[in-house]
């Protein structure tokens, strides 16, 4: 009865893992909206903030590697479990310290750092589960819906998280957080399984849809429900091999490398200091300041989904490297030259619509970055894609430090021309990837 509730459950999975992306990315940008309470509580200055802010993703880039690993050997149910049970605490901690602890900034660097470390398994988590449960003409989509799950949850959290503050407290922020994070983790837990095989709500036909729609070197070789014992166990152990060899060989990892550092840098002056920004040097006030920080989180949310359905259509239409790279190349430039324009801008308002428009022209390109791990690596994608990931949170700790440098010795519209030019190289970085050719699995 509920397979036929539930025809496609692999939409449904897709819509929990949405879910948690939301929530991930309010667990990280809260320090940005109460940014302001904890400096003044703790005496810090925007340099030491940006160091806390950089803590985050220093942790949670260098254990992009083992959490694609994890994810490869034990499977994104179980590794993505575990990872919201550890930033669920590591995030409650963050309120736990008394306004006179002393090396209250070191304290603040190793829980961010942590927090950092459990977030590490999300996307290759979840790239895991497209490359294993979505077949390849609707990846995009599916991409775009799990990273839409970023511009709602960075969306709401700036209303949301002001009015907590208001009404309560920064560290009551804290608090919620790892709460909301415990519920939804336990619910992903009871719906997901690591592949359609197992899980009871898959019907026949779906099962099908789901091996017809994947490149032959992802449908594992027990694809039936009915093998069984030592044969299905051996199945499923080599469905879990690395091509690590292959991996290596890629010429185009080293360009989407390249390209999601460009990514996350751009990324990470929304989610970091775009709340700051408006408020400090635009001069709004703190609800103005909430208000048109949505802006550029709303604009990602709808631009993650049609990104993703345009890439989908591409491909089936012109192939993978026009749905894929060509999509999102033409958009990172976009980005880049909405960036120029809007910080050069002298009305907040204009400022705040034109920067949300290159955050947008930023998501298009999204689903891509993810979509294309999946084709490339097949059973390795998690792997595979924290690699790629690796490259974005090296990006992205870059400007949680660098921006605010920046600024205070030659402005922020220098600041966004820096990450305009870094949108530029990515842009140029996709024209050399190749999607259409998957790893030699030979390399095995």
């Amino acid at each position: 009865m509920l397979a036929e509730r539930l025809p496609r459950v692999r939409f449904y999975l897709a819509f929990w893992l949405f879910i948690l992306s939301g929530v991930a990315f309010l667990d990280r940008m809260n320090i940005s909206v109460a940014g302001m309470e904890v400096s003044a509580e703790y005496g810090l200055e925007n340099q030491r903030l940006g160091w806390i802010f950089s803590a985050f993703l220093v942790g949670y880039a260098v254990f992009q590697l083992p959490a694609g690993w994890l994810t490869a050997r034990f499977g994104p149910r179980k590794v993505l479990t575990a990872g919201v049970l550890w930033w669920a605490i590591a995030t409650a901690l963050t309120a736990a310290f008394p306004s006179n602890v002393p090396h209250a900034v070191l304290l603040l660097i190793a829980i961010r750092s942590s927090l950092g470390a459990g977030e590490s398994v999300i996307y290759p988590a979840a790239n895991q589960f497209v490359a294993r449960w979505i077949p390849t003409e609707e990846r995009g989509l599916v991409n775009g819906l799990i990273f839409a799950g970023v511009g709602v949850g960075s969306g709401l959290t700036p209303p949301l998280l002001t009015w907590i503050i208001a009404h309560h407290s920064w560290r009551a922020v804290f608090w919620f957080s790892g709460l909301l994070g415990l519920v939804v983790g336990a619910v992903w837990w009871y719906v997901a399984r690591d592949t359609p095989e197992e899980h009871p709500w898959v019907s026949g036909a779906e099962l099908r849809e789901i091996h017809e729609g994947l490149p032959m070197v992802e449908v594992p070789r027990a694809s039936s429900r009915e093998m069984a014992g030592p044969e299905m166990a051996e199945a499923a152990q080599k469905s879990r091999g690395i091509s690590w060899a292959a991996i290596l060989h890629r010429r185009d990892l080293a360009a989407l490398m390249v390209g999601y550092f460009g990514f996350g840098y751009v990324a990470w002056i929304f989610f970091g200091w775009f709340f700051l920004y408006m408020a400090q040097v635009r001069g709004l006030d703190l609800s103005e300041s909430a208000l048109y920080t949505m802006l550029p989180f709303l604009s990602m949310t709808v631009c993650s989904l049609a990104g993703g359905a345009l890439s989908d259509y591409l491909t089936r239409r012109h192939g993978l490297w026009v749905g894929r790279c060509l999509l999102a190349s033409g958009a990172l430039a976009t980005a880049a030259v909405c960036l120029v324009v809007g910080s050069g801008a002298r009305s907040a308002m204009v400022a705040g619509v034109v920067l949300a428009v290159a955050a947008g022209a930023l998501y298009v390109s999204q689903s891509s970055f993810w979509s294309v791990s999946a084709d490339i690596a097949g059973r390795s994608s998690g792997v595979f894609a924290s690699m790629v990931n690796m490259g974005g949170q090296v990006g992205a700790a870059l400007t949680a430090s660098l921006t605010p440098w920046i600024a205070v010795r030659f402005g922020w519209n220098t600041s966004f021309r820096v990450a305009a030019a870094l949108a530029m190289i990515a842009s140029l970085c996709w024209l050399t990837v190749h999607p259409e050719k998957p790893l030699d699995e030979a390399a095995l």
